[in-house]
């Protein structure tokens, strides 16, 4: 790695020993334990959306001034299945405070949150658990072999569903070796019939999601036409993710048409005057597509 992400990967490291020196693992499991079992993912259509919450962006700077409760409470009117919450302190101005708040909003809604954040240790995923989340993102990138399985592992005993990010080929590859052939139960065969609720994947097996990011994390640069040149190679029997670069329903109804089921958008919501309609108006466009 080199880049943006080495920056982060590494600040990532130093937020961890931090966290450990405050609050030892034996501490923070004790928290998870008495923290209520979050909502679980449910898809009820063939085209659904993950929101995300966060403020600030570095490719775009601040994205504007609207506060948490208000706009995690807009997304699920709007119909978001999950809200992704940006944890990362210092290029996105998060804190796991935001993913808690988000949780304690939307958990009586029957919403789960995920934490988003470039996550390198199991610890970090308790931290995402005791926050309340019932998902979190794992960039591929970012972990060896033996770290992905690791995290894979912390995440199913802490049934927590996982977003692989992937970017290229191999990443792909990687993943999908790692889901398919070393933990199979963890991929998730879903049934494609509209309006048929997603299963709970239940205890001790979440939901593991494949995700495209057609931002490459070492430059930001965007490239759109990933997601229709990474379609092919993803594998069947697991939910599809696009994720940035999502600003219009257009977007969505291209996504849609490469067989994403799942698109995440963060940017575009943030900005806009009234998120809720924002995200129905997508999500008609990706449903009429998909």
């Amino acid at each position: 790695m080199s880049g943006f992400l080495d920056h982060m990967a590494a600040a990532s490291r130093l937020r961890l020993e931090e966290a450990r020196t405050r609050e030892p693992l034996t501490a923070l499991r004790t928290r998870v334990l008495a923290t209520p079992q979050p909502p679980p993912l449910i898809l009820r259509n063939r085209f659904n959306l993950i929101a995300e919450f966060k403020r600030r962006s570095p490719a775009l700077g601040r994205l504007g001034d609207a506060d948490l409760e208000s706009r995690v409470t807009a997304y699920a009117e709007g119909g978001a299945a999950t809200v992704s919450v940006v944890t990362e302190p210092t290029q996105f101005h998060g804190n796991l405070d935001h993913l808690a708040a988000a949780a304690e909003l939307l958990t009586p809604l029957g919403i789960p949150v995920m934490r988003k954040d470039f996550l390198v240790d199991p610890y970090q995923l308790h931290e995402a658990r005791a926050a309340g989340a019932g998902g979190v993102l794992l960039i591929i990138r970012m972990l060896s072999g033996a770290s992905l399985a690791e995290m894979l592992d912390c995440a199913r005993e802490l049934t927590l569903f996982v977003l692989l990010e992937c970017f290229d080929g191999e990443d792909i590859a990687r993943a999908t070796a790692e889901v398919a052939v070393g933990v199979p139960e963890r991929s998730i065969k879903f049934p494609r019939s509209e309006g048929t609720p997603r299963p709970d994947p239940g205890r001790g097996a979440p939901a593991v999601l494949f995700g495209v990011n057609c931002r490459d994390l070492q430059t930001l640069a965007v490239t759109p036409g990933r997601f229709h040149e990474m379609a092919p190679l993803l594998p069947g029997g697991v939910v599809h993710v696009a994720e940035s670069g999502i600003t219009t329903p257009d977007d969505c109804a291209d996504v849609a048409r490469d067989g994403y089921e799942l698109a995440l958008v963060g940017s575009a919501l943030m900005t806009a005057s009234d998120p809720a309609a924002v995200i129905r108006t997508m999500l008609a466009a990706g449903r009429a597509a998909a």
